[in-house]
């Protein structure tokens, strides 16, 4: 009888260890996989591309309004199309120096602009061009 009781005590203890190493691992999964989420995110906001070649783009309207703020406006061209995510513009539009400078209007933005391109169009900001002529 006495013989039992330890060897069910011996089993609980293993089942126990088990438990918790289980419970570390998937702890240690999941605080890398947050890691990895947060430096692509992080990463994106400096390097995100334009959802579209120039070659295929589509010029799109949009109406900005005095109350709408940066959540809305990411969503606004998230929903048309101009970008790929409304909170991850929304991070870029914070960082930027374009945060206060947005200005109600309509506008017609490029799929082939990048985030920080349709802040300088938005904020009625001259656009600079990149290409040099020969």
């Amino acid at each position: 009888m006495d013989e039992k009781l330890s060897i069910s005590k011996v089993v609980l203890k293993i089942v126990g260890f088990s438990f918790s190493v289980l419970i570390l691992l998937f702890v240690v999964y999941a605080l890398y996989r947050s890691g990895q989420y947060a430096y692509d995110f992080g990463y994106r906001v400096f390097t995100e591309t334009a959802v579209d070649t120039v070659e295929e783009s589509e010029d799109k309207v949009v109406q900005i309004t005095g109350d709408m703020g940066a959540i809305e406006i990411g969503n606004l061209l998230e929903k048309k199309g101009l970008i790929r995510n409304a909170e991850l513009f929304f991070v870029q539009l914070k960082l930027s120096a374009y945060a206060k400078e947005i200005k109600e209007g309509t506008y017609t933005l490029s799929t082939s602009m990048t985030a920080r391109e349709m802040m300088q169009v938005m904020s009625a900001e001259e656009v600079e061009d990149t290409e040099t002529e020969e």
